[in-house]
């Protein structure tokens, strides 16, 4: 389980326009930051669609704390 305070720290991080969700395009561009990853934005698309449970194409914190505790 990870610390939901350190959660929130990192999700800030990613939502680099602080409307409190993660879009693809901010997905893609934390990847290639953090992890050297080269993904397309279809691929970023595609892994937020999996985690995004309301179907608004983009992450809340909801969705990233819960992804991050399965």
């Amino acid at each position: 389980m990870a610390d939901i305070e350190e959660a929130r720290k990192q999700f800030q991080r990613i939502d680099t326009d602080g409307d409190g969700s993660i879009t693809a395009a901010e997905f893609k561009a934390a990847l290639a930051q953090e992890g050297d990853w080269n993904v397309t934005e279809s691929v970023a698309e595609a892994i937020i669609k999996t985690r995004d449970l309301n179907g608004d194409k983009v992450l809340s914190f909801d969705e990233f704390w819960a992804y991050l505790n399965k």
